[in-house]
């Protein structure tokens, strides 16, 4: 297998009838990056109160349309603004090298809170916010930062493992793969889950599924080294492809979404699991080959901070999205529904079961602590 780079790092029904949500949110709109004033309409049809409040966020280099975490993290921001009539608005970054003037330009905007969207984004929250001791942060995929920095993390392995489940046991050609964008924790985490849920399925069923691109063990595998490159995501796909790989799961924003284009092109040979974003609802181009989408509830949770310092309830106590909780879990299967054998359905919804109860360990050292 052609390695992109080679790095050592470090539930049916709407929800599967396993009862686990989707991360779901329409593709954002550009001109919502406007800060919005007076009474904003709910979806109930109401007026929300304008409560004298903005909530900003810097992407990460993905951008908002990447139907992925920034755009989920938008949407969070959008629900605010819709919901409690909060000002919102966000800035974009380009490169990694944006991350400390975006922030730092969102500290003299005067805005409440700042969410800084991706763990990349780490090290440049940690100096803004000691240096701005008063200003309020939150970030994704991320842990707290104190005093003044409110982690909102993910379990994906969790989600990851049933997603890995779900391939096995739906792949004809005994070969499945996944890919990231790059070796960090939000990323290899939904892998290490991923690699793991078909070893299980394996050991139960006796079965020997193979995956390509990535090794939880030895934290190596296949990497595109960017969240915005789509023809790096349609390459590393047509060589899964080529190996026999019929489910992919791209772990890496816009550059997966070059991967699903990939499999929409390759008539039938392949299909997707998306990551994050129902890909069925916010990558609609592609929603023939989306067999699933392992989610990360992360509207809410963005959500769920807006309200809470808006309300002068601001806390830095992070916040994990695990199956239990409903943060983290399997899209519908839309049009792959009557594809998917009811024995494979029934089996996914134990084995989220044994997770949740804990007869079921996952490994991954990526995991968020608590």
């Amino acid at each position: 297998m052609r390695r992109v780079s080679k790095v050592t790092a470090a539930a049916v029904g709407v929800t599967l009838a396993l009862t686990a949500t989707a991360a779901c949110g329409s593709k954002p709109k550009n001109d919502d990056k406007k800060s919005n004033s007076g009474t904003s309409a709910t979806p109930g049809g109401t007026q929300a109160t304008k409560i004298d409040f903005k909530a900003c966020m810097v992407t990460d280099t993905g951008g908002i349309d990447d139907r992925s975490f920034n755009a989920s993290s938008w949407a969070g921001l959008q629900q605010a603004k819709s919901e409690l009539g909060v000002d919102v608005k966000y800035i974009t970054s380009k490169t990694e090298n944006d991350y400390v003037p975006n922030l730092n330009s969102l500290v003299n905007d005067k805005c409440g809170l700042i969410v800084a969207v991706g763990g990349l984004m780490a090290d440049a929250t940690k100096a803004a916010a000691s240096t701005n001791k008063d200003q309020k942060f939150a970030i994704v995929d991320s842990a707290s930062i104190e005093p003044n920095v409110q982690g909102l993390q993910f379990n994906t392995a969790e989600a990851g493992f049933l997603g890995g489940y779900l391939a096995a046991g739906y792949s004809k050609t005994g070969k499945v793969a996944t890919f990231g964008a790059l070796p960090i924790p939000p990323v290899t985490v939904f892998m290490d889950g991923y690699v793991q849920g078909v070893k299980y399925y394996n050991q139960t069923k006796g079965k020997n599924v193979q995956v390509i691109g990535w090794d939880d063990v030895k934290g190596d595998g296949s990497l595109a080294g960017k969240f915005d490159s789509p023809a790096d995501g349609e390459r590393i796909a047509n060589d899964f492809i080529a190996q026999g790989a019929d489910v992919i799961m791209p772990v890496a924003g816009q550059t997966g979404l070059g991967a699903a284009s990939a499999v929409q092109k390759s008539g039938g040979k392949a299909s997707v699991i998306w990551v994050d974003q129902d890909g069925y609802e916010s990558a609609a181009q592609y929603k023939s080959v989306f067999l699933s989408t392992v989610t990360k509830d992360i509207k809410a949770q963005v959500f769920n901070a807006v309200k809470a310092a808006a309300n002068n309830q601001f806390t830095t106590k992070s916040t994990i999205g695990t199956l239990a909780n409903n943060g983290v879990g399997l899209a519908p299967f839309h049009d792959f529904d009557s594809k998917v054998p009811a024995d494979l359905k029934t089996e996914l919804a134990t084995v989220k079961a044994d997770i949740v109860s804990g007869k079921i360990k996952i490994t991954s050292k990526n995991q968020p602590k608590s």
